[in-house]
């Protein structure tokens, strides 16, 4: 048999944290706060905890966080994620070549596709990302994928011009 969990924190009543359940967009945290509801009315901690779909040391863990933090302590906490792969110098040097363009001499690309940009990033700053980190970078410095029709470089403006009077279709 367990033995009773005591909850210290007496700010709350079993029938607020139902409340504040009904309220949360938390699921995780809306199960915590009906399990300790459970413990509050004198239910044993195995079964409040089978009821919540949780085992009983996990409901032990989430009554001491509780007790010690109260409501907020039940909110489901997500880590930092990966460190980024640019720092914001790198990634403000990746904007201006992006916003400058292409070299068609040397970068051997009229225009840039993630595919190109992953390529240069791979040459300039030694960092191996997906294409479609690239997209999202882009995104994230308020580019678009969206290009404007690329021209030749040694196009000549005059005989464009003598074509568009010459030409029967126009």
């Amino acid at each position: 048999m367990s033995r009773a969990i005591t909850i210290t924190r007496t700010d709350h009543s079993a029938a607020v944290l139902r409340e504040v359940a009904g309220k949360s967009t938390d699921g995780a945290q809306v199960r915590r706060l009906l399990a300790l509801a459970m413990v509050l009315e004198g239910r044993s901690r195995a079964e409040a905890a089978e009821q919540s779909g949780m085992d009983r040391q996990t409901l032990r863990d989430w009554v001491h966080r509780y007790n010690a933090e109260g409501i907020e302590g039940l909110v489901s906490r997500h880590g930092p994620g990966a460190p980024p792969a640019l720092n914001p110098q790198q990634m403000a040097e990746l904007k201006a070549l992006v916003i400058k363009g292409p070299d068609p001499e040397k970068d051997n690309v009229v225009r840039w596709r993630c595919l190109d940009l992953r390529e240069v990033v791979v040459r300039q700053f030694t960092v191996e990302v997906h294409e479609r980190t690239i997209g999202k970078w882009l995104r994230r410095m308020e580019l678009t994928r969206l290009q404007p029709r690329p021209f030749h470089p040694k196009k000549d403006a005059e005989a464009q011009e003598t074509f568009k009077k010459t030409s029967p279709a126009w």
